[in-house]
């Protein structure tokens, strides 16, 4: 389990680049009175479309639609994608 520094906001007396610089070995998580209302995390391994995707809140929505649907319903196996299309095996 990765660890997280906690920090509240009115002790911050850091520059920001300096907690930046520090998210790689470790998340920091800033309070406000002791509840959370902001992370520092890395993000090394993400690419710009991603994060903007995943804090658009009206891509979570669709999201959230499509594995309500898929749980009531079900989906399309690979197979019959490939049927349907009119390939007979998947290709290697």
């Amino acid at each position: 389990m990765e660890i997280m520094k906690v920090l509240e906001i009115d002790t911050a007396t850091s520059p920001l680049e300096e907690y930046a610089r520090n998210v790689k070995r470790e998340p920091l998580i800033v309070t406000k009175n002791g509840k959370p209302m902001a992370a520092l995390v890395s993000l090394k391994s993400s690419d710009m479309e991603t994060i903007k995707l995943s804090t658009d809140p009206r891509f979570m929505r669709l999201i959230k639609r499509a594995r309500a649907h898929y749980q009531a319903e079900g989906g399309v196996s690979a197979t019959e994608v490939r049927r349907s299309l009119g390939q007979s095996r998947a290709k290697r």
